[in-house]
């Protein structure tokens, strides 16, 4: 090899450093990650050490996770597919935006609820199927309960996602939550709205029991809404999405614009104006040039 080119292998991992953008939400390169559970927790960029040890703990949770992401970032693709920035993917980052996502705009906020959505999604499904070993359906659906149709027998498999939020909320949030800036309570509380969606459709469905079908004996079970329904009702939220700024004391927020209501936990927030898409980004297309 002649000088040149080995000088230029030489700063090729420095320069790669400086043209990459910071990992916005490293645990979404889990959907590229392939091979066995210690490979996988190993490997994949970012993760704080809370979440390295809930993947080595849960390996057969984190494949419904890395599942989960091709799910998630199609909704969100279909949501935004009228739009400028329609949520592609980088093909050298896994899944992950670009430098889109370094700006703590509204489309951020939507990619963060959305992502959020889906990993209490396919853990909660996982858990109704069978695949997970510290779960299963619902325990606390048993016996008999009342609706406005009459009584009813709690039976078939409830989804469980209690502990999908539970677990998506400990291994999600572990990264913002060592964080004290500003970015990173956005980042939590719209992690928290998109757990909240999902719990949102969770409905009830019955069987009837009797002859020719006179519903005598109803048998029913709570199951997750398609996923469609989060992602619809996330598109509305962005459409609402509240700007705030962060409260003198640096623990939450206020709205930017006193005009605006104050957001509930509900709602999308982020703090910066999107860009204009339609302009070309310098940086994005030299970064392109490395690739």
């Amino acid at each position: 090899m002649n000088a040149p080119l080995g000088g230029i292998w030489l700063w090729l991992p420095l320069l790669l450093t400086w043209l990459t953008p910071e990992v916005s939400s490293s645990w979404w390169y889990m959907r590229a990650t392939g091979g066995s559970s210690r490979v996988m927790c190993d490997n994949v960029p970012g993760l704080v050490s809370r979440q390295r040890q809930l993947c080595h703990r849960h390996p057969d949770v984190m494949r419904a996770i890395g599942l989960g992401v091709a799910e998630w970032t199609a909704e969100c693709q279909h949501q935004f597919r009228q739009h400028r920035w329609n949520c592609n993917t980088l093909d050298r980052d896994h899944g992950l935006f670009g430098r889109v996502l370094l700006r703590s705009s509204r489309e951020s906020a939507f990619v963060y609820a959305v992502s959020s959505a889906g990993v209490v999604f396919a853990i909660t499904r996982a858990c109704s199927q069978g695949e997970l070993k510290s779960c299963s359906c619902d325990p606390k659906k048993k016996g008999t309960a009342k609706d406005s149709k009459g009584n009813f027998d709690w039976g078939g498999c409830s989804d469980n996602i209690d502990y999908g939020i539970k677990f998506a909320r400990a291994f999600v949030d572990a990264k913002e939550r060592k964080g004290k800036d500003a970015r990173a309570l956005m980042n939590l509380h719209n992690n928290r709205a998109g757990r909240k969606a999902v719990k949102r459709f969770l409905k009830q469905e019955c069987k009837c029991h009797g002859v020719s079908g006179s519903c005598t004996l109803r048998t029913c079970w709570l199951a997750m809404a398609d996923f469609r329904k989060t992602g619809d009702y996330l598109w509305r939220k962005y459409n609402g999405a509240i700007q705030v700024v962060m409260n003198q004391d640096g623990t939450g927020f206020t709205v930017a614009n006193k005009r605006f209501k104050k957001p509930t936990k509900n709602d999308l927030v982020y703090f910066e104006n999107s860009p204009d898409y339609c302009i070309r980004d310098r940086d994005a297309a030299l970064e392109k040039q490395w690739w």
